[in-house]
């Protein structure tokens, strides 16, 4: 009988053996595809890279850690190092913030589902498409680029821009141009008996306000006594024929312009054109000399915006636009999180007297931080392999000052370098400031699992 049951258990052995082998053997054939997949797609591209690196442009001659040398010697190296170590700072930590506020708020509105769904929508667009619309929002052009529209129209709503940018003096006739772009009376004037025309040119007739007047009876009239006065109009006859220094009876005044009384280097008095371009100062000492003065003011050019696109704005631009995208992945991450936090101790806390903004810092963020640590793990993969914003975003000119370390092996190996044994280290280099927050997030997770 002891026999026959030793017999049993060995049978049930090899036969539960068997089954397991078997199951493998499934597991295996199931998985092999992807295994397979794997290995052409991730394991043999690394190991490739990996050996490339140590081999020169053409792959010929093995160089050993030559490629690694130079890279770290390289200018355009280090600035994608520099630009690469800003992104991992500052967008990760900025869309986490924002995530976990976005979350917060959400939970106290009516249509969240809907505020969610408009939040998480850039995530559908592609990342060539967001490159192309934020290229066209940070256009330098205000007709074109809606920021700089935007901050045009809010800087001349307290600032107005010059009248005539463009216009300039007829430096003859006892008119000189100033330093900083102005335009002054070269002889002492005494008030009384002074009538000075200045003429400007470079002005188009169709840019004169239909406010002006024609400038010659402003011309007519004599000053009056202790009075300076005079006349700025456009030295121009529309349909030729004028005498240039001269006003004459079809050209017009120029309304608007400052004009300003100067002595010894100090404006003492200042006042602008009216229609026909008439200025006039009163209560002047008389048998004073002073000298009339069209500041540069008159003549700055018109202000057209924040150069996004420039080498000094570029970066947080497209910083902002990677924010766009991911803001709505962030925010669902956190919001399923703090959906699932203990509501028992939120409510205790408001029982016991805490605020919102005590439960907020106190019970909320400390409860979510591990999420909100798989979160910004996971944003900084994310972030160390950002390519197609920054090649689309950035004008050629600005592109190294934009350059990170995905961008520069691309341009290196490929975008005019061809030296694909230095696009090959600075690819190994990628992947190794890439695996510790890989593998960061994977133990995480078991952790979160066990």
């Amino acid at each position: 009988m002891t026999q026959v049951s030793e017999a049993a258990r060995h049978r049930d052995a090899r036969a539960r053996r068997s089954a397991g082998r078997r199951r493998r053997v499934i597991a295996v054939v199931f998985a092999l595809p992807a295994l397979l997949l794997l290995g052409a797609l991730v394991v043999y591209p690394v190991l490739f890279s990996i050996g490339r690196s140590f081999f020169d442009a053409s792959g010929s001659r093995f160089v050993g850690p030559d490629n690694y040398v130079a890279m770290f010697q390289d200018p355009a190296t280090l600035r994608a190092v520099r630009n690469s170590t800003i992104w991992v700072i500052v967008a990760p930590t900025l869309l986490t913030g924002l995530g976990l506020i976005l979350a917060v708020l959400v939970e106290k509105i009516r249509w969240a589902a809907a505020f969610k769904l408009l939040l998480f929508l850039p995530m559908a667009v592609s990342f060539l498409a967001a490159g192309i619309i934020f290229r066209l929002a940070y256009d330098a052009d205000p007709d074109r680029g809606v920021l700089n529209a935007a901050v045009v129209s809010i800087h001349d709503a307290f600032r107005e821009g010059s009248a005539f940018p463009d216009a300039q003096a007829r430096t003859s006739g006892g008119v000189r141009a100033t330093p900083d772009g102005g335009y002054e009376t070269v002889d002492p004037l005494t008030p009384g008996d002074t009538v000075l025309p200045l003429g400007l040119v470079g002005i188009k007739p169709a840019d004169v306000t239909a406010k002006a007047r024609p400038a010659a009876s402003a011309v007519t009239a004599g000053a009056a006594p202790g009075e300076l006065r005079g006349v700025v109009y456009l030295d121009f006859s529309p349909g030729g024929g004028g005498r240039p220094g001269v006003v004459d009876a079809t050209e017009s005044g120029l309304p608007g312009l400052t004009v300003e009384v100067v002595q010894d280097g100090r404006v003492v008095a200042a006042t602008t054109t009216g229609p026909d371009g008439l200025y006039r100062f009163k209560s002047l000492e008389k048998g004073q000399s002073y000298t009339v003065r069209l500041p540069a003011d008159n003549f700055a050019a018109p202000f057209t915006g924040v150069s996004w696109l420039g080498p000094t704005l570029v970066t947080p631009a497209i910083i902002g636009a990677y924010l766009w995208i991911w803001a709505g992945f962030a925010m669902v991450l956190i919001g399923a999180g703090l959906s699932a936090l203990p509501r028992d101790a939120l409510e205790a806390a408001r029982i016991d007297g805490a605020n919102e903004w005590q439960v907020f810092r106190r019970i909320t963020v400390p409860l979510l931080a591990p999420v909100l640590t798989v979160v910004f793990v996971t944003l900084v993969i994310n972030v160390m392999k950002v390519f197609d914003l920054i090649y689309i975003i950035a004008p050629g000119p600005v592109q190294q000052d934009a350059t990170v370390l995905a961008t520069q092996m691309w341009l290196v190996s490929f975008g005019g370098g061809n030296d694909q044994g230095l696009g090959s280290a600075l690819g190994v280099l990628l992947l190794l400031l890439v695996v510790p927050a890989m593998v960061f997030n994977i133990r995480r997770f078991r952790r979160s699992q066990s």
